[in-house]
């Protein structure tokens, strides 16, 4: 909102979100002088003065030409492709590409402590039956999270987990079990 060229009747921002990336579209090309190169290292020239200092002193920006860089480090460091920044027409793209999900589907959304849950469910699970409360307790969630449900569905679905109460899956009653596979999956 504070780039663009509103001199420019009938050109909206424009955000687009794909799977594997968000494309914001601003009306206006770079103002002369500046190239993109300039604005990965933070160079910034200002088109609307009175839009950028009610964004700072509303703190909703932290400084003149401060965002670019950020996003760019920020990428960097997630092992991310490079942001784009292109003039096409009379407008600039800025493209910022995403995880692929595709390659985080198989792990779920998991992450640190996350990938371990499974594991500590099987284990825990051959101890005991236990009830999807008991199991979020495990990981110290007085109810389960959605993460939980997705995972025990996935346990089910793989045949490493079963329902003791198959004929009524959302009873109160509910527990869940081990099977021969998850007994035989777990690691020692």
């Amino acid at each position: 909102m504070v780039h663009a060229d509103y001199s420019q009747i009938g050109s909206p921002i424009r955000l687009a979100f794909f799977d594997n990336r968000i494309e914001i579209d601003n009306p206006g090309i770079l103002l002369p002088g500046l190239t993109v190169e300039d604005l990965k290292e933070g160079v910034s020239k200002i088109r609307n003065r009175v839009i950028a200092r009610i964004f700072r002193e509303l703190n909703l920006i932290e400084q003149w030409g401060s965002g670019l860089p950020r996003i760019f480090d920020e990428a960097r460091t997630l092992k991310l492709r490079s942001p784009e920044l292109v003039e096409i027409g009379s407008q600039v793209r800025f493209t910022i590409y995403l995880d692929d999900l595709n390659k985080r589907g198989k792990a779920g959304a998991e992450s640190g402590a996350e990938s371990e849950m499974p594991q500590k469910i099987l284990e825990n699970l051959e101890i005991k039956d236990l009830s999807k409360k008991s199991i979020s307790q495990l990981f110290g969630k007085e109810s389960p999270s959605g993460y939980l449900n997705k995972l025990m569905r996935q346990l089910i679905q793989n045949g490493l987990v079963e329902y003791t109460k198959p004929e009524k899956p959302t009873s109160r009653l509910q527990k869940y079990r081990l099977t021969k596979k998850g007994k035989s999956s777990i690691k020692k």
